[in-house]
């Protein structure tokens, strides 16, 4: 005879396995994130950040002059 169903553990075990997917879905973005942060090669920066750098980088040189 076969064993009743036990739904605690397959409900466990199912949520396990979803929480092991998201954990890989967050590692693979993490990943991709800091592949962009070191090399952006896809060339996803936008002009207003690259300005924003710039303004930064005067407003330090500036205050250095004065």
């Amino acid at each position: 005879m076969a064993f009743k169903p036990n739904y605690n553990q397959q409900r466990a075990e199912r949520n396990r396995a979803k929480e092991q997917k998201k954990q890989e879905k967050l590692q693979r973005r993490e990943e991709g994130v800091a592949a962009r942060r070191a090399g952006d090669p896809d060339g996803t920066e936008t002009q207003d950040e690259s300005l924003a750098t710039d303004t930064d980088a005067e407003t330090k040189t500036d205050t250095n002059n004065a």
